[in-house]
């Protein structure tokens, strides 16, 4: 009998309406794959809905909160359910920024500088006492984002140190700990990465926007960004493809993930994030580099559930 595969969907996030939209592009390129495939969006109910469709496999199609922060994946181990996509530990370090910058620091990968701050500090020395601790070690333009949220939720682009006050109040209505990251002006680019103990970097991706910036709007709106294959020397696209390796593997990421750059003006390459689940939607990056690397969509779906089933 084949294994019945359920996509999980949906969620409980804020970035449900994308997860929506990645769960159907997977559900439907699974079927068109031939697999016993169906969809459950996640809620309380969660357990109840994979006992009643007596499911074998889940393909993971959440993002955000409890979907990409290794509380799903938790959840499904305990149950016994395989899944797609990095493990517990994986995923949670992955969705917390500020993890992810320790770690890529400690194996001496290329990340922005930054500070952490975090609602005790905001307590005890109030708004102004916060914005001179910060600006006494980095200096605008900055990027200031809450720890644990994806999609560009809860980030802000501080040009003035006047402005620095309104971003940190925006990222702290999102978690009790906040990054403030010395922004690089460049090239956008992103890694899709796949594999498990032999990942590979596929087709580089630079990204284009009609804002200047690569927030949600611009994520997920049709027209609001372009990406293409960057015209930069093989080698050094092989040197950014070898980073993201690096760090996939730094952060123990299994499956797939994006990982995200900008490149500066003289050619240095800085990782900004990594993404475990990347989008699958009709603007998704990740489904785009598989294409320019042979890999259509459907094939894209089945080669994540084959790798799942990996030890």
């Amino acid at each position: 009998m084949a294994e019945k595969i359920a996509v999980l969907y949906g969620g409980i996030s804020s970035e449900r309406e994308v997860s929506l939209r990645t769960g159907e592009a997977v559900f439907k390129g699974l079927q068109s794959k031939g697999y016993n495939v169906v969809k459950i969006d996640v809620d309380g109910n969660l357990v109840e809905k994979l006992k009643a469709e007596k499911v074998d496999r889940a393909f993971l199609a959440l993002h955000g909160k409890y979907g990409e922060d290794g509380t799903i994946q938790g959840l499904l181990e305990i149950l016994g359910i395989p899944y797609t996509g990095s493990g517990v530990l994986a995923s949670s370090m992955a969705m917390n920024k500020i993890i992810t910058k320790k770690l890529l620091q400690l194996e001496n990968l290329p990340t922005p500088k930054f500070k952490v701050v975090n609602k005790y500090q905001l307590n005890k020395e109030g708004l102004e006492g916060l914005n001179k601790a910060i600006l006494a070690e980095i200096q605008p333009p900055m990027v200031v984002k809450a720890a644990n949220q994806g999609s560009t939720i809860g980030i802000s682009f501080v040009r003035k140190a006047e402005e620095l006050g309104a971003a940190l109040e925006d990222s702290f209505k999102y978690d009790h700990e906040v990054l403030i990251e010395e922004f690089i002006e460049g090239i956008e680019l992103t890694a899709s990465v796949m594999g498990n103990n032999e990942p590979r970097a596929l087709t580089l991706l630079e990204i284009q926007t009609s804002s200047g910036v690569y927030d949600y709007d611009a994520k997920y709106t049709v027209g609001g960004s372009s990406h293409f294959p960057p015209n930069l020397p093989a080698e050094k696209q092989r040197e950014i493809q070898d980073l993201a390796v690096k760090t996939y593997l730094t952060i123990g990421c299994r499956g797939l993930a994006r990982i995200d750059f900008i490149l500066d003006a003289q050619g240095v390459p800085y990782i900004l994030e990594v993404n475990t689940m990347p989008g699958m939607t009709e603007t998704s990056l990740f489904p785009d580099a598989a294409k320019l690397s042979g890999i259509a969509f459907p094939d894209l779906v089945e080669k994540i559930i084959e790798l799942s089933k990996e030890s």
